[in-house]
């Protein structure tokens, strides 16, 4: 792919021998992202663990001190009992039956699926189409409960789930190109420091083997985990 004069000048800006902060890399990255749209900002995390291993598998949720700069929009699959609590906490869907047949139809337009343990006979059924798009509620990340509204005020405050890729790779969405350097510093830190504490007994050597900060179509930046505090 040729690289446009452009692109090699924001490339150029980005010193891949060096490792940067994690202020200094949030800098940068104002400075090199280009699109014209408010970008979303991610971290892309190398682990040194074997995802194969089911004690090394890791997934987890964080809570953004500044949430994501995006609304995302959550479906709540619950029994009737439960629904208005669902909608008085703000779920942008609410229901099942009809759910399980829009879904099954090719319906996924949302970012984050709750449901209550008591309709996982029926939500279960939607593995295949919800599973691939890291839409399956799991307890693990606090997506099956009965605790319907406070599930849904957490994800609405900024609470996302990240999970290990097969390649050992954790990517998560940290904030807009629009925030502060110091909100997406703050997001940042959050995200690795709560990373740092799941490391798994059972893996040795460098736990971080490297990290990135990038935004849409921007060059990725090398971050030196030992400038995160927590992490």
């Amino acid at each position: 792919m040729r690289v446009t004069k452009k692109r090699k000048q924001v490339n150029d800006k980005v010193d891949k021998t060096k490792l940067y902060s994690i202020d200094d890399a949030a800098a940068l990255l104002k400075e090199v992202s280009t699109p014209r749209f408010d970008a979303s900002v991610d971290l892309h995390i190398r682990l040194g663990v074997d995802p194969r291993k089911p004690d090394q598998a890791l997934r987890g949720t964080v809570t953004l001190p500044h949430g994501t700069g995006k609304s995302k929009k959550v479906l709540v699959m619950c029994s009737p009992d439960k629904e208005e609590e669902a909608k008085n906490a703000g779920a942008d869907f609410v229901g099942l039956d009809e759910f399980v047949e829009k879904i099954q139809g090719g319906w996924t337009d949302i970012d984050v699926v709750i449901a209550t343990p008591n309709v996982m006979a029926k939500v279960g059924k939607l593995g295949r189409i919800l599973g691939p798009r890291g839409l399956m509620p799991n307890p693990k990340t606090g997506t099956i409960t009965m605790n319907v509204a406070a599930a849904v005020n957490e994800v609405k405050a900024g609470k996302i789930a990240f999970k290990i890729d097969k390649y050992g790779i954790i990517h998560a969405g940290v904030g807009r190109v629009s925030f502060s350097e110091e909100k997406i510093v703050e997001n940042a830190s959050e995200v690795l420091a709560t990373i740092s504490k799941l490391k798994p007994a059972s893996a040795k050597g460098v736990y971080f083997k490297s990290v990135f900060m990038a935004s849409t179509m921007s060059p990725g930046i090398p971050i030196d985990i030992k400038s995160v505090k927590g992490a």
